[in-house]
């Protein structure tokens, strides 16, 4: 199972945190401050880092560096600086992805699944093609192709989107989840996804929703058949 490690001064949003993501299936520790992070660390039974940039004593920035320097796990920063200079700022510290004060629990779950998805899949071998219900996408050329051999071009975003329906494929895949992997720089609104889930089930000749099924309430599921 995987583990999670929140770093936030605030005790409520620390135990916010640990329920959501243990409703994901999610093993979540909380601490308040910094001090103890990288003896915590080298225990080595961390996944992803959930670091608050504003703490007390040495601050989230700082900290982050110097995991970094000792660590490749996925770290997610939270803040409630939303100027975007000092984003760019943490992610050129060795942030992976970065969060705004005040969040949306769902769509932080969904960012932290989405840095566990990028991490498991860097952790072994990558399949080079995905064979489903006669097609084949080529993951390194991002390219789909039909079982006549043509090839339909795929925005990166469409990509994105295929990739992540088919690495969990046969499983419900959430709304934020899908989001957060096909456009995460966007701003999250539920029918932008639906709208992204339309034109690729329109490319792969779906558009009734037979390969790429509707999950009420849920979110999409790509057919395991």
């Amino acid at each position: 199972m995987f583990k999670v490690l929140i770093v936030d001064d605030d005790a409520e949003i620390g135990t916010l945190l640990c329920a959501a993501l243990a409703r994901h299936g999610l093993q979540a520790e909380h601490l308040l401050d910094g001090q103890g992070l990288l003896k915590r660390l080298a225990r080595g039974d961390v996944d992803v880092l959930i670091l608050d940039r504003m703490l007390p004593g040495e601050d989230g920035l700082s900290l982050c560096g110097a995991v970094r320097q000792r660590h490749t796990l996925p770290i997610l920063m939270l803040t409630a600086l939303g100027d975007p200079v000092d984003r760019v700022v943490g992610l050129y510290g060795g942030a992976d992805d970065y969060v705004v004060k005040p969040f949306d629990v769902a769509e932080l779950v969904a960012r932290v699944k989405v840095l566990m998805r990028r991490q498991r899949a860097g952790s072994g071998p990558a399949a080079e093609h995905l064979h489903f219900a006669g097609w084949t996408l080529a993951v390194a050329q991002r390219e789909l192709r039909r079982a006549d051999g043509l090839l339909v071009p795929l925005s990166g975003a469409e990509f994105r989107l295929l990739l992540a329906l088919l690495q969990d494929k046969g499983k419900v895949v959430g709304r934020a989840e899908l989001q957060a992997q096909a456009q995460p720089r966007s701003v999250a609104h539920e029918r932008s996804i639906d709208l992204l889930v339309s034109r690729l089930r329109h490319k792969l000749q779906d558009d009734e929703g037979r390969l790429i099924r509707t999950v009420r309430g849920l979110g999409y599921q790509m057919d395991a058949s």
